[in-house]
């Protein structure tokens, strides 16, 4: 979720007087029926980031009972999304905003920037995959190396055969892949265009291939909060592309999605879900972020409409036919989580209770007071369908004075079953394993 232009009225306020609260288990916004109040308006919109500091010495994220976490990576540059090579070797897409993004000029593109420099974001893109490789069987990454460079602000990745995918904020990349390999330095083939241009607010594009290796699946987020910059700055935005490997052809796969980012395949059902953050300056209970299994075809309100068929007033060209079209999502994820991450567990590791249950890293977010977000919450399944309310997983990130030491973005599973958690303020990858299986049990890659 990204600050409004309704952000300039607080010039006149200081920046540290943003609010600080509490995370909180009061929002009511989960489920397959969440709560839906009457949307609030306010001339100054609730700013609530949490302000970022070093973590303590020795600090380690909270996990249940049975589970042990370990650093599995540390001294990296804004770590956002992972993914898990078949040779256990894991990517990490380095990346922040664009240097060309709509909101870095002016004098309140310089608020802005101060604001999610206290967020821990705004910082220069660094461009870069690296790959992190486990080689010692004790759950941690000792080799870290530059694995793609000179890119455009990457998220995320996919392998096909000997051919990775990486979708830029601009354009989704092929290049050779080579097994054990621990760069790329061929050129890489832009094989299609993706939106982005002078407005660029969601930035973000995720990436995932279907079971068949035939096509690609890519978010593409919206170009406002809920279409301000005008129905025409929307144009290809807000949706799931569905890419034809073959042929290069790209189309609409689902619309509406105000900000899909998290992908993955639910292994009951065969559904493909996504993690969708909704719109901001509602209140603290409104909108709540969501996950839900993608339909071909479908709408999902965005801009007109949130949550199914609630008619978002601000929305200047109102569109009741579209309204009607809207369907309701799957399952709510909380208000102002900025639910990213999505991984389902499909490994025999975890206990019982884990297997086909999501994972969804919560990044935490800037438009409710008290806070919510800043862990990862599990919630399981059963015949591939929500069966239960989330449940914190890895948490601890938020202390009791307000200030946060992480902020949880994609998740992602290692080879050995255990959960990996990209950590873009900690500079971090964590790692979750039970205690019995908290060391490695594989064969180390070897190194070519």
């Amino acid at each position: 979720m990204r600050l409004s232009n309704h952000l300039a009225v607080a010039l006149a306020l200081p920046l540290a007087a943003c609010a600080i609260g509490q995370s909180s288990s009061s929002d009511t916004g989960f489920g397959a029926t969440p709560s839906l109040p009457a949307p609030e308006s306010k001339l100054i919109p609730m700013v609530n980031i949490a302000p970022t500091e070093a973590r303590p010495v020795g600090f380690l994220p909270t996990a249940p009972a049975g589970f042990v976490v370990t650093r599995f990576a540390s001294g990296l540059a804004h770590p956002r999304w992972l993914y898990t090579l078949p040779n256990g070797d894991v990517l990490v897409a380095e990346s922040d905003a664009p240097q060309e993004h709509d909101e870095g000029s002016g004098i309140f593109g310089w608020i802005r920037r101060q604001v999610m420099k206290r967020a821990g974001s705004g910082v220069p893109s660094p461009d870069r995959i690296v790959l992190l490789r486990a080689t010692d069987g004790a759950g941690v990454a000792p080799i870290q190396t530059v694995f793609l460079r000179g890119l455009h602000s990457p998220f995320g990745m996919a392998l096909i055969g000997d051919h990775l995918y990486v979708a830029d904020t601009d354009a989704l990349l092929r290049l050779d892949y080579v097994t054990g390999a621990t760069a790329i330095t061929s050129a890489p083939v832009k094989v299609a265009d993706l939106p982005a241009g002078p407005i660029n607010h969601h930035w973000t594009k995720n990436v995932v291939a279907d079971r068949s290796g035939k096509h690609l699946y890519i978010t593409v987020g919206s170009n406002s909060n809920a279409g301000e910059n005008g129905i025409d700055a929307e144009k290809g935005r807000a949706r799931i592309l569905q890419f034809d490997v073959d042929t290069s052809r790209l189309k609409p796969y689902a619309t509406g999605l105000r900000n899909a980012n998290g992908l993955a395949w639910q292994p009951d059902s065969g559904a493909l879900w996504t993690a969708v953050n909704e719109r901001d300056e509602l209140g603290n209970n409104l909108v709540p972020d969501y996950m839900t299994a993608v339909k071909e075809g479908a709408f999902y309100g965005f801009p007109y409409s949130y949550y199914g068929q609630h008619v978002d007033t601000r929305v200047k060209l109102q569109r009741p036919d579209m309204v009607q079209k809207a369907i309701v999502p799957d399952y709510a994820l909380g208000n102002h989580t900025a639910s990213l991450g999505l991984v389902f567990y499909d490994r025999t590791v975890f206990p019982v209770h884990y297997r086909g249950g999501v994972f969804v890293g919560q990044h935490g977010s800037w438009n409710r007071k008290p806070r919510s977000g800043y862990k990862v919450v599990f919630v399981p399944f059963v015949d591939g369908q929500p069966a239960g309310a989330p449940e914190d997983f890895l948490s601890g990130f938020l202390l009791a004075d307000g200030h946060a030491v992480g902020r949880p973005v994609g998740v992602a599973l290692d080879a050995d079953g255990a959960l990996l958690v990209a950590d873009d303020v900690g500079n971090a990858v964590w790692r979750v394993a039970p205690r019995n299986q908290a060391t490695s049990t594989a064969s180390p890659p070897v190194a070519q």
